[in-house]
């Protein structure tokens, strides 16, 4: 039988009879009282009916059901065959793949003991391996490398599409290690016990099933795992709520209960902090996205940081770092939302509130992070959305900083920083400038490691930072990168990208895809730095959480008001683009204003705000954007959530919406139900699902390049045609 185009069985859908329906409602009311389980099942019934009658598209959330795969199977097919023969379609696709498979890349390291490791995708080795070199021999700028572990040929064996996830492994020695697989990239992963030294996985040895897990070494015979027990371990939002210790050679559900979280919590986490010579187990309960409680595991149990659960805890050497987003009066003193403080951790456990200042920054700065070294605290810094990185040491019992010696106007962000050496590496990033790793060694000098080649052409490209004024008055910055001679006739193909959520920050960094694909051909290319962001600092995300969304969506259409009014673009020449949060917010953004609009590209995104907090992860987001089963949270929701605001006598430019089957993050469904209900209600849409990929584009740099051509095969046939470099 040949299979219905998605277009007509998002109609046929639409167009389901609720009579059946009132049918199940009718029956429940109807029920004799002595048959309660009955009413009770036959009223669920009406109710999941009604709301199917509400949502008539909610069979595309079931991941895998063959009903909604063949609808995805036939979109898909759609999309490839119109996309595909876009001109210079094919040429895209060889021009990404050869970027994402390219030798050139840089091979980022992590200290592990006296060795570097890596892990490498390449041609040969799609799926990639992971693999070591000396510290001697790494920082030469030609390192030999040693295959420790090579995920294509594990996949290939088993016959599992693995994706590598990572692995665990004990300080100082690191010999056990937990290596993390994931099936086609999801979220979800079994570990296994990993010899590091060998380079093979231990017969007999720790291993995990697949589920959403977080583990920890506390010695070679015992594990810290937070993962699904069964039994309703899981909270509301999929993840484990429940830490025990696991000893070798007893079963797993065995294991010691340490903490045990509240269902309505995100999830409890294990981790282990490293410091010099040794690690401090960690057990991390969530009571929300922004709320986290910190415990130390000690011989004789779980001992909590008491420090505010907004704050994030770290160590260096003796002492324990606290990072503030709110103010915080203690000790007699208050401190400032966006400082970090300090004191010594054991005076701290015993009662000792007596805190320094390590660092407060200015009105235009923020702090993105904070690692440890050996005997200083590096500190990630923000300047007006520009890089930068200071050590702050300990001197005659004060907290002194130095800047770190790197390059300015673009992204500055340490790569691998380890408690026991003052050794560590660091990136600089800008939009024209090819990506450039380096290392400050334990003298306190910095040099260059390796630069990536150049990978596509910037010549006569300029960044400029702009301003543009919100609805409220607000002044939002962004970046513009384009071609000196620009003509600012309104008519350059332009690509606005923006995230504005979780305390993110949009930092100039090089892209070789943006740069080969879209500023190579002509394309401008802009950043939208809107509130919801951490470009600011904390308050910058906070005024725009829950009620206060929609500036964030103010936001990103003034900048794109701002665009056309400086005469970069129109609305037939400009499209936008984002993923995750991101993706929601381009959905808003076309539904708002599609006039503004020639081009959207909605990536793994949330859509569907009403069911969002009930699908996968959903749940973990509520801090950020409210509860839709409140009816108060729902008012101001509703008026933005793209899935309720899609209208049949409306004209949107059309989009094109992405996701993966592998995607455990962010549902699918709400890509598909966006799609379709925007199919069934006449508007054409592009739909594109990969079967693999997780939280992303896809597993493979073949995938990842096939998403990248669809992606601006449909730019270009939407925007303009490119002009010659």
């Amino acid at each position: 039988m040949t299979p219905r185009s998605p277009r007509a069985e998002a109609r046929r859908t639409h167009r389901r009879l609720a009579p059946p329906l009132l049918a199940f409602a009718a029956l429940a009311g109807a029920l004799p009282a002595g048959l309660a389980p009955a009413r009770a099942a036959a009223q669920a019934a009406a109710q999941a009916a009604a709301q199917e009658a509400d949502d008539p598209f909610l069979w595309l959330e079931d991941v895998r059901g063959g009903r909604a795969m063949e609808w995805v199977e036939a979109s898909n097919a759609e999309t490839l065959t119109e996309l595909k023969a876009v001109p210079g379609f094919d040429e895209m696709r060889r021009e990404a793949l050869a970027i994402l498979s390219s030798d050139a890349a840089i091979p980022y390291p992590t200290t592990h003991g006296e060795r570097i490791y890596n892990f490498w995708t390449d041609a040969r080795h799609p799926r990639g391996i992971y693999r070591r070199t000396t510290v001697d021999d790494y920082l030469s700028g030609h390192p030999r490398w040693t295959t420790v572990l090579d995920i294509d040929t594990l996949a290939r064996r088993e016959g599992v599409p693995w994706a590598f996830g990572g692995l665990t492994c004990l300080a100082p020695a690191y010999r056990h290690c937990m290596v993390r697989l994931s099936r086609g990239g999801s979220d979800a992963a079994e570990a296994r016990e990993f010899d590091l030294v060998e380079g093979r996985f231990v017969e007999g040895g720790f291993f995990l099933p697949e589920a959403k897990s977080s583990l920890a070494w506390i010695s070679p015979d015992t594990l810290l795992v937070s993962t699904d027990w069964g039994r309703g371990s899981l909270t509301a939002s999929g993840y484990p709520r429940i830490a025990k210790r696991w000893a070798r050679g007893t079963p797993l559900d065995s294991a010691e209960t340490l903490l045990e979280g509240q269902p309505a919590d995100v999830g409890v986490w294990v981790g282990s902090v490293e410091t010099e010579g040794s690690a401090r187990p960690v057990v991390y309960r969530r009571p929300s996205f922004f709320r986290t409680v910190s415990y130390l595991v000690r011989d004789s149990g779980l001992v909590r940081l008491d420090v505010p659960a907004d704050a994030d805890a770290g160590f260096v050497g003796d002492q324990l770092t606290v990072y503030l987003r709110t103010p915080w009066e203690v000790g007699g003193a208050k401190y400032r939302a966006g400082t970090v403080i300090a004191t010594t951790l054991e005076a701290f456990l015993a009662g000792g509130r007596d805190f320094e200042i390590v660092v407060e920054p200015g009105p235009s700065a923020t702090i993105r992070g904070t690692a440890a070294a050996r005997d200083f605290l590096l500190v990630s810094v923000l300047d007006s959305v520009r890089g930068r990185l200071w050590k702050y040491h300990r001197r005659d019992g004060h907290w002194m900083g130095d800047r770190v010696d790197a390059p300015d106007f673009g992204s500055v962000t340490p790569v691998d920083v380890h408690p026991s050496t003052d050794r560590f590496f660091f990136t600089y990033s800008s939009f024209v400038q090819p990506t450039t790793l380096y290392v400050h060694d334990a003298d306190g000098t910095v040099r260059e490691v390796r630069r990536l080649p150049e990978m596509f052409d910037a010549t006569g490209q300029v960044v400029e930072q702009l301003e543009a004024t919100s609805a409220d008055g607000t002044k939002i910055p962004y970046f513009v990168v384009h071609r000196a001679n620009v003509t600012m006739d309104g008519r350059n193909p332009t690509l606005l990208y923006g995230y504005g959520g979780f305390e993110i920050s949009l930092t100039p960094r090089y892209e070789p895809l943006v740069g080969k694909e879209w500023l190579e051909r002509g394309g401008v290319y802009a950043v939208a730095n809107i509130r919801g962001g951490g470009e600011f600092g904390p308050a910058w995300h906070d005024a725009a959480l829950k009620e206060h969304r929609q500036r964030a969506y103010d936001d990103f259409i003034a900048v794109a008001q701002d665009l056309v009014a400086r005469g970069f673009t129109s609305p037939a020449h400009l499209g936008i683009r984002g993923a995750s949060n991101g993706g929601l917010l381009m959905g808003v953004a076309m539904t708002q204003r599609p006039d503004l609009f020639g081009a959207v590209v909605i990536g793994n995104p949330l859509l569907d705000m009403r069911r969002y907090n009930k699908l996968l992860a959903g749940a973990s987001w509520m801090a950020e954007y409210g509860n839709p089963d409140m009816p108060e949270e729902w008012a101001y929701i509703r008026r933005y959530s793209p899935y309720q605001n899609i209208h049949p006598d409306r004209t949107y430019p059309r989009p094109l919406i992405t996701t993966t089957t592998r995607d455990d993050r962010v549902h699918p469904g709400h890509a598909r139900k966006m799609a379709a209900k925007m199919m069934a209600q006449g508007h054409p849409v592009f739909f594109y699902e990969n079967t693999e990929g997780g939280h992303g584009a896809g597993v493979t740099p073949e995938q990842r390049a096939l998403a990248v051509a669809l992606t601006y095969a449909y730019l270009w046939s939407r925007l303009g045609e490119p002009t010659d470099p």
